[in-house]
Order: structure tokens, then C-alpha cells, then sequence
């Protein structure tokens, strides 16, 4: 959720079971009560926040420090994402998310777990040596400040490379929870718009395999194919480790979670 998303999350709030792990992102068009503002809400509707911080976003070490004793005062830092952010040019001291790990802070105020991004098809603007590198460099830092990991993922459309990745993942070592990114139902336009600005593949083949057709772009599409698929390909490998789900919910927090309801129900 964004935090102009509060609302939405009190509609939704029934419909999303209590200690579900909610993210509150950290928007260049947002200020710092609306993002301390949607992390408190998240607490007080019984949920788990878990608030970005946008490296390049921050302008000194002290804006990071702000950040984090405001939301210590809501109980909001026990879990946070820790990623680089959109500027092309750092707002601050801060280069990438590897920057804020490694200052020490995070665990001063509170922080037991930290996500960091992975991402299954590549970065339109980080080679993948660079990639690989800055997920071990962090994965490292974290475990040797004693704070628990997950890598979060870019969401997909394709099972392919999300299995591949998580085999290359766990060849290098790295154990920790990975949550796999998937869109909940949305507009078919509206997912193709973001995976374009993401480096998605959104190819005919690929999202075809997800379940709908770049020739059709009206309706909606929800990820049941590829939650299906994943799931069983990942119950073929047991080296695969733990591996859960995000929901990006492009087409709001109520539709993503009567979709989760939903699917949940039709498997049991």
C-alpha cells in the first residue's frame, strides 16, 4: 500500500487475515506523516507493517534517523524494506539500500527483520553481475548484525525464470525466506503499464502462460495460473527452501484480498 492507500486498507481490513505482512512504500510524491500515518494504521488494524526506506530518497543520515524514531514511536520497525529507490541520482549519502544496511541503525531502532529486492528477470538498469553481488553483500551484513532476511521479489508473470532464479539463489548459499512477487487481479492495461516500468517480461508468450493475451486487454486478470504452477514447481524441488507470496496490489487491497480468500478456499 501507498500511503495515501489508509482507506483502502480499512475497506479491506475484514477481507485480510490479522498478522498479515503489509507494505508501506516510501513515494517521492509523499512526506514523512503520510508514511508514519499508513504504518501506524497497519498496526492499529492488527496487521504486521512493514515500511520501505527508499535509500536514494533520504537527504542526510539524520532523515534516516528521523524516519526511524518516528515509526520506533508507532511500533512500526520491527520488519522494513530496505531498497534503493527510483532517483537517478541519490538525494543524499545514501547510493543503494546496501548504504543503509551497513550504517547500523536499523537495529538500534528496534529492526528484527529486513527485506531486501530480488529480482527473477534481471534490472533494466543494474547489470546482473552488479545484481547478484549486492543481494550477497546484504544478505551477509544482515546476518552478521543478527537481523533476519527476506528477499522480496519484482513481480513476474513467467514461472520460468522465477525457478531458475531461486535455484541460483540457493546455489550461492543464501537461505533466506524469499517471497515471490505476483500482481493480484488488476486490468489487464494496468499490468502491462507496470511491467513495462519494471523491466517485467510482458511478451505474448509469457503473459500468455500467466493467463491472458496481449491481443485482449480488456477485463481483468487475477495470478491464479501462476500460483498454481509455482506451487507445484516448487513442490518438486525441496532445495527450493522456504518460499512465500507478495501481492503487488495494482488493483487495490480489497480485490487482492477476496482474490487470496478465494483461491485459499478453492484449494482446500
Amino acid at each position: 500500500m501507498t500511503g495515501k492507500d489508509v482507506p483502502g486498507l480499512i475497506e479491506a481490513k475484514d477481507a485480510i487475515p490479522a498478522g498479515t505482512k503489509i507494505n508501506v512504500t516510501f513515494l517521492g510524491n509523499e512526506d514523512l506523516e503520510m508514511r508514519i500515518a499508513a504504518s501506524k494504521a497497519v498496526r492499529e488494524l492488527g496487521f504486521i507493517p512493514v515500511p520501505h526506506i527508499s535509500a536514494r530518497r533520504l537527504a542526510s543520515r539524520a532523515q534516516l534517523e528521523e524516519f526511524l524514531d518516528r515509526l520506533q514511536d508507532v511500533g512500526a520497525t520491527e520488519h522494513v524494506f530496505v531498497v534503493g529507490g527510483d532517483p537517478a541520482t541519490p538525494e543524499g549519502p545514501y547510493e543503494d539500500s546496501y548504504d543503509v544496511i551497513r550504517t547500523g541503525l536499523l537495529r538500534d531502532y528496534g529492526v528484527k527483520e529486513v527485506s531486501i529486492a530480488g529480482y527473477p528477470e534481471g534490472h533494466p538498469d543494474i547489470k546482473e553481475d552488479v545484481l547478484w553481488r549486492a543481494l550477497e553483500d546484504k544478505s551477509l551484513s544482515l546476518k552478521q548484525q543478527g537481523l533476519d532476511a527476506t528477499i522480496l521479489t519484482q513481480f513476474a508473470f513467467d514461472t520460468d525464470p522465477v525457478i531458475a532464479w531461486v535455484e541460483a539463489v540457493r546455489a550461492r548459499g543464501i537461505e533466506s525466506t524469499i517471497r515471490i512477487g505476483t500482481p493480484g487481479p488488476a486490468g489487464i492495461k494496468r499490468l502491462i503499464g507496470f511491467a513495462r516500468r519494471f523491466g517485467v517480461g510482458a511478451n505474448a508468450m509469457i503473459v500468455k502462460k500467466y493467463g491472458f493475451s496481449l491481443t485482449n486487454l480488456m477485463g481483468t486478470a487475477g495470478p491464479d495460473k501462476f500460483v498454481t504452477d509455482l506451487s507445484a514447481l516448487l513442490a518438486e524441488d525441496p532445495a527450493s527452501g522456504d518460499v512465500k507470496l507478495h501481492f503487488y496490489t495494482f488493483g487495490g487491497l480489497l480485490a487482492t484480498a477476496d482474490w487470496a480468500r478465494g483461491y485459499a478456499a478453492a484449494q482446500s
